[in-house]
């Protein structure tokens, strides 16, 4: 008993002088601001009460959430469109799980990050209605995480330029007679007017990693100079979750 009580007061006196605590809530912020939102930064929400008002600011997350009512609320947005909008370059957006968001021709332009407030991505689903191209437009560097994207026609995810990130995702391209006109990923980035040898250090490209994908004529259309790398699919007795790049190769 007095061993746990010692180790307590070690802790204790531990925590209250490391360095780390000794800097200020804007200093810490920033250092915060580095980490990666899922696992890195949620997992430092769970230190210490302080440590998770940081890590949880609005400056560091802009959150989508259906409910909102009071739109005064900072970092809080009814839609994604509105959430995406608002960002700056580098920002978080957390969507929040349950029900779905309508995502229609929504074009990002600077890089950010957005992810599923669920713990699976099931929990957190965007709509692309009929009649639109795609759910969401990428001309920037961008990450996803967490969600689900349903296309009735169309595209669920349309990439021009720019390095995007699919991680842990489920796309899907719901039944229907015109099947043949929907993909879950089109890429149609330009090709870099750069020597062969450089092709792979462009940047642009499509990278996905433990994704489901359903449905649809193919799960990829590229186009120009653009392919499909490196496949890995692994077949589970509910899924098929692939791995894959999508890369400038030489002519």
């Amino acid at each position: 008993m007095e061993t746990r009580k010692k180790s307590r007061r070690l802790s204790k006196t531990w925590s209250d002088n490391s360095y780390i605590n000794k800097l200020d809530d804007g200093c810490l912020m920033h250092i915060f601001s580095f980490l990666l939102p899922i696992p890195d930064r949620y997992n430092t929400a769970l230190v210490c009460h302080r440590w998770n008002f940081l890590a949880c600011h609005p400056r560091l997350w802009l959150r989508v959430d259906r409910t909102v009512k009071d739109l005064s609320q900072p970092g809080v947005f009814p839609t994604v469109e509105a959430a995406v909008s608002a960002a700056r370059p580098g920002d978080t957006i957390l969507i929040g799980a349950g029900g779905s968001h309508i995502a229609s021709n929504i074009q990002i332009k600077k890089p950010l990050c957005l992810i599923g407030g669920g713990d699976v991505p099931d929990d957190t689903t965007l709509i692309c209605s009929r009649g639109s191209e795609s759910a969401l437009e990428f001309l920037s560097t961008c990450k996803l995480a967490n969600l689900t994207v349903k296309a009735e026609l169309g595209c669920c995810l349309l990439h021009r330029s720019g390095k995007l990130i699919i991680d842990c995702c489920f796309l899907q391209c719901e039944s229907d007679p015109l099947d043949y006109l929907s993909y879950a990923i089109i890429s149609t980035s330009n090709c870099p007017k750069v020597a062969p040898s450089l092709l792979k250090c462009c940047g642009d490209g499509v990278s996905v990693s433990q994704t489901r994908i359903e449905g649809g004529a193919k799960a990829v259309l590229t186009s120009g100079s653009l392919a499909l790398q490196r496949v890995r699919v692994i077949y589970s007795q509910t899924s098929i979750f692939f791995w894959f790049d999508v890369e400038h190769q030489e002519q």
